[in-house]
């Protein structure tokens, strides 16, 4: 088996379907808002290198990398890419990725790499490896196999080193997830990532899809919640936008920073994304309401409660509804 859907996955899985789509498996199965798909796994990977004898081309090429020297590691990844994208993949591969997407019955999916040693408690890929949004059934397979060979990109040959991967074995699975054309998307802390206090999260929002927040190319709203532990059902006084989730757990509102966005990143039919100005009436508009904010929290504190782990959680909101396309441990604190 080279697919699975997400219905099929679990938390222990992150050996086949690596840590992004292993987490994705396990929020839908517990009822988390989480578009539907299903995951390339990493045997399908393991296999087109098999059929195609690339692995030890690979493993010659990165015995060559002098990590001191930029340029070196920069010609691996050229050779190591090229490698991968001339290769041929298995016919029988191809016919399992392109019936997995038609089963969706969606136009538009996006396509994300999902390492095999990704977001362990030791190490977390994110940012490391490469992501396609707005992808057709025409781009599907072109991007599942720049989705591999992203576990060669020099970002992540550096990263491999610095983590002491080197001797691991790392593969890549690669997650195909409905499209959901985000109004607003962004980043969720359940822990404060500077001052590590973790009775406050931190959301972080912008106009458009999220890969504009994710790539730092805008300044996003941000918000920090407090979440506290009650004793008794009484209120305290004035709490602003105050929202009880449990007996136990209460969220308040204590800073909002609203940034100026000229730009967001849109669906573009021809080019996949673009760029394009935000109206001017929408530029220094906050982008969640407090109603909104503390709904959100409430999601992701009950992510984090669920996997007992602090967690770095990407979102998009549509039509008046979140949805959670990503979640993964912190391993910074």
């Amino acid at each position: 088996m080279f697919i699975k859907t997400f219905k099929q996955l679990t938390k222990k899985d992150v050996n086949i379907a690596g840590g992004k789509g292993a987490s994705l498996g396990e929020m839908l199965n517990n009822k988390m808002p989480v578009p539907p798909g299903f995951v390339v796994l990493a045997g399908a990977f393991d296999r087109f290198l098999q059929e195609t004898d690339l692995a030890q081309e690979i493993d010659a090429q990165l015995e060559k990398v002098n990590y001191d020297d930029v340029n070196s590691v920069d010609r691996a990844s050229n050779v190591i890419r090229d490698l991968i994208h001339d290769a041929k993949t298995p016919e029988d591969l191809e016919k399992y990725i392109v019936g997995g997407f038609k089963k969706m019955k969606c136009k538009l999916v996006a396509v994300r790499s999902s390492a095999t040693a990704e977001d362990s408690s030791v190490a977390s890929w994110a940012g490391e490896l490469e992501s396609y949004l707005n992808t057709t059934e025409k781009t599907l397979l072109a991007n599942v196999k720049k989705c591999w060979s992203s576990l060669f990109t020099p970002r992540a040959i550096f990263y491999r080193e610095e983590k002491d991967l080197r001797e691991t074995h790392v593969s890549v699975a690669v997650v195909v997830q409905e499209m959901v054309e985000s109004e607003i998307s962004g980043i969720t802390f359940t822990v404060h990532p500077v001052t590590q206090d973790k009775n406050q999260l931190i959301i972080e929002a912008g106009w458009g899809l999220g890969e504009a927040i994710v790539s730092g190319s805008i300044t996003p709203d941000s918000y920090v919640v407090e979440k506290f532990q009650i004793s008794n059902n009484k209120s305290q006084t004035n709490p602003k936008f105050k929202i009880q989730n449990s007996k136990q757990l209460q969220f308040e509102i204590i800073d909002i920073n609203v940034a100026e966005q000229k730009k967001q990143i849109v669906r573009c039919l021809r080019k996949g994304v673009k760029w394009v100005s935000v109206p001017k009436s929408k530029r220094e508009k906050q982008k969640l309401t407090g109603k909104q904010i503390i709904e959100l929290a409430k999601l992701c504190a009950q992510i984090e409660k669920h996997y007992k782990k602090p967690q770095d959680i990407e979102w998009a909101f549509k039509g008046g509804e979140f949805y959670i396309v990503q979640s993964r441990p912190i391993t910074t604190l």
